[in-house]
């Protein structure tokens, strides 16, 4: 996540130099013009309302993004997550951010208010999904994690988990359908 002023007081501080907000917005839609990136926005599933930053970047190609950094970071879980936003513009699905919120118990013994984040919310036409991207989900605490954002929604769109650690599909029992990454990949009427 992140916005033209983040970037530019980064350079800043690394460089010494000054570079404006202006310049980084102009090159972040230059990179965008020539299809190297696509920006998601980032959306309040219960105010319906879009954030107006930060937003986050995907690579438009993964193979350009390896080539670039050396093949050195091969994080694939973030891999994985950018595959699958690609593979959502290609069906025709307008793909955002999703953000709800939480009052949960602290360690102090109060209530704060937690952000929490769906991965996609992928919109075609009427049609609407919540998904989560997950590597793989090894214990309770991760389910836990990726489930989470699912129940604080409180609507009945339908929500997926896209996971590399299955094969087949099933529903869990709060309604939510675990699918393989492969499997998504090659269903093209998911």
């Amino acid at each position: 996540l992140t916005n033209p002023k983040k970037i530019s007081d980064t350079l800043n501080s690394k460089t010494g130099e000054s570079i404006s907000v202006n310049t980084i917005a102009s090159y972040t839609d230059h990179l965008q013009d020539a299809f190297l990136f696509k920006e998601s926005k980032r959306f309040d599933v219960k105010g319906r309302k879009y954030f107006e930053y930060p937003y986050k970047y995907y690579c438009e190609d993964i193979g350009l993004r390896n080539a670039r950094i050396g093949f050195r970071q091969q994080e694939m879980t973030h891999i994985m997550e950018n595959i699958i936003f690609n593979e959502l513009i290609v069906r025709g699905f307008s793909v955002d951010i999703g953000v709800v919120y939480s009052n949960e118990l602290n360690s102090t013994g109060s209530y704060s208010k937690v952000t929490r984040e769906i991965d996609f919310i992928a919109t075609k036409g009427n049609r609407m999904l919540y998904i989560q991207s997950a590597f793989a989900l090894p214990d309770e605490a991760k389910a836990e994690q990726e489930l989470k954002p699912f129940s604080l929604t409180n609507d009945s769109f339908p929500k997926v988990i896209i996971r590399k650690d299955i094969r087949s599909r099933w529903y869990n029992e709060s309604g939510v359908l675990n699918v393989g990454l492969i499997d998504f990949l090659l269903d093209q009427n998911f």
